[in-house]
């Protein structure tokens, strides 16, 4: 049975903009609202470091590595942040930017329009993807960012460095809305409109689809293994083993404590535990790998909430956990040792 952890939080905030998106990379976590203020706050006290506004509205928020620098991104365009001096860019492009992704601390992509933009830390552009067959949705590096993958309307197309055309297609037809890479960069995945995860494995480009979930899939995450990835869709969370072959053929792991999951991040590490948040506001703990395949997990722990929507969870490290629900409230918790979990 699951226990709520008793030590308060390690910090509470409240911010005016209804978050949609967090980061935490380092020292900081950045928390982006629906209006497009973005906050940078320190992550062991909740002090605001940064801000900045991005025009149109915010839908992701991604820190560089090292935490120097953060890049927003909305409906309307994206902004750059930089944290020596507080600098901040924004390129109003008025096409739908609906991801970014970092390289390393000086490089990375961002989604805006049909393309993806590579950029330097600082904002300057250093080559472009040819147009996708609609909007990018999603995107994610592979190789120790020598390669790119794009998600968008009927494949995710894979592009070399200063490559405009991709080098790779792995077909699907269908609306992709999530795209995880394993750390190994064995495997591709997509979740997906038409409720299903599609799965590319890199080495040959062999296919497998896992359907019957009840609603669309739009979380994924994979451990820092590569072994394990978490997905929502239904009303637990599923999460697939990777291991070996792959998980053609095997079921699920699934972890029941919300009525709808609404974000997911995977603990720094190899433990294998995973941290859930839900539309009723609940934030769970998990020993996400224990068990067996069909075998019903129950939290470890959860963390009290306050019935609000959770809408976005971030790591800033091993040990503390950022939460931020949809009225506003932003909390990092320190959360126990994995072996106290």
């Amino acid at each position: 049975m699951s226990t709520a952890v008793q030590a308060p939080p390690a910090w509470d905030v409240a911010v005016d903009d209804a978050p949609v998106a967090i980061s935490a990379r380092g020292d900081l976590v950045a928390v982006a609202g629906a209006e497009g203020t973005v906050k940078v706050l320190d992550a062991a006290l909740g002090a605001e470091i940064g801000a900045l506004e991005l025009p149109g509205g915010a839908l992701r928020v991604e820190l560089a590595p090292d935490a120097r620098h953060l890049v927003a991104t909305g409906p309307m365009g994206y902004a750059l942040w930089r944290r020596t001096d507080g600098r901040t860019t924004v390129r109003e492009s008025g096409a739908w930017s609906a991801a970014a992704a970092w390289a390393g601390p000086a490089r990375m992509a961002v989604a805006v329009g049909r393309r993806a933009l590579v950029l330097d830390a600082d904002g300057g552009e250093l080559w472009r993807t040819e147009p996708a067959a609609s909007t990018v949705t999603d995107l994610a590096w592979l190789r120790q960012g020598r390669r790119l993958a794009v998600a968008a309307y009927g494949a995710v197309l894979g592009h070399e460095r200063h490559t405009g055309q991709p080098v790779v297609t792995y077909p699907y037809v269908g609306s992709h809305l999530a795209l995880a890479v394993a750390p190994t960069g064995k495997w591709i995945c997509s979740g997906n409109q038409d409720a299903s995860i599609h799965i590319w494995r890199t080495r040959d480009g062999s296919e497998l689809t896992m359907s019957g979930y009840p609603e669309k899939v739009s979380r994924l995450a994979f451990d820092d293994t590569g072994f394990w990835l978490a997905a929502d869709g239904a009303p637990d969370v599923t999460v697939w083993d990777f291991s070996g072959q792959g998980p053609a053929g095997t079921a699920p792991r699934s972890l029941r404590c919300h009525e709808t999951v609404t974000a997911l991040a995977w603990r720094p590490g190899a433990a294998g535990q995973l941290a859930s948040g839900g539309a009723d506001g609940t934030v769970a703990l998990w020993h996400a790998t224990a068990g067996r395949p069909q075998q019903l997990l129950r939290p470890a722990r959860e963390l009290e909430g306050n019935g609000s929507p959770v809408a976005a969870l971030a790591w800033a490290g091993p040990h503390l956990l950022s939460v931020a629900w949809r009225d506003g409230r932003v909390r990092t918790y320190g959360v126990p040792s994995r072996t106290e979990l």
